[in-house]
């Protein structure tokens, strides 16, 4: 678990001074540069225009009943407006959201939407223990709740499993390949197939460009 810096010595200063003191956390660098992709060529990219739109994080929070945007490159939230009541609050969102992504040209593709949720598998145990509180308080033991336990052990379980296979990818997602695709080629180039292969490689490209081609007119 991060510990992030209190909230109190974030509150009273500016966005960009609360963005240093985050990113001069040694912990949370830590742990993102413990996710970045290994590469072995750094190439530099091109300024950002101040027309351009960088890449950042966009949330939506439903609080005391009422709709905020929380934009990485704002000072503050946005209050979009009340929740009307018995309404799903992800049912305000998603034309906010589809506008947004609207205000881009059709063949952007530059966009991740995701939710951040709660822990399904501490969701799922904590209901397990609520069961068995209630047997021991009671006394009593039905078989629709050993029935829904054993549901519940079932999902955890499979949590469980999640949880290894995502650890093999984080692993694998990590580990620095380069330095065998290097090799790799390195070999090809010696045994005179990399040309071969690379001539191979730029034919497929053209033929699938022909076909998209095709396609639009």
């Amino acid at each position: 678990m991060i510990r992030r810096p209190p909230r109190s010595t974030l509150f009273p200063y500016t966005t960009l001074f609360r963005s240093l003191t985050l990113s001069n956390s040694e912990v949370i660098r830590q742990v993102h540069n413990s996710f970045a992709r290994q590469q072995l060529f750094e190439f530099d990219g091109k300024n950002s225009a101040k027309e351009d739109d960088v890449f950042h994080f966009v949330g939506y929070l439903p609080i005391d009943g009422r709709l905020y945007e929380l934009d990485g490159l704002k000072d503050g939230p946005i209050d979009l407006g009340p929740i009307p009541a018995d309404t799903d609050w992800t049912d305000v969102a998603t034309p906010v959201i589809e506008k947004r992504i609207q205000r881009y040209s059709a063949e952007e593709i530059h966009f991740n939407l995701m939710a951040i949720v709660s822990d399904r598998l501490l969701t799922y145990k904590r209901q397990v223990e609520q069961l068995m509180g209630k047997m021991e308080e009671t006394g009593m033991e039905t078989d629709e709740v050993h029935s829904e336990i054993g549901q519940l052990q079932l999902l955890i379980a499979d949590e469980e499993n999640k949880h290894k296979r995502y650890q093999i990818e984080n692993i694998r997602r990590k580990h620095n390949y380069l330095p065998l695709i290097m090799e790799l080629l390195k070999i090809l180039a010696k045994e005179g197939q990399l040309q071969v292969l690379l001539a191979k490689a730029k034919e497929k490209t053209s033929q699938i460009h022909q076909k998209n081609d095709k396609k639009q007119c």
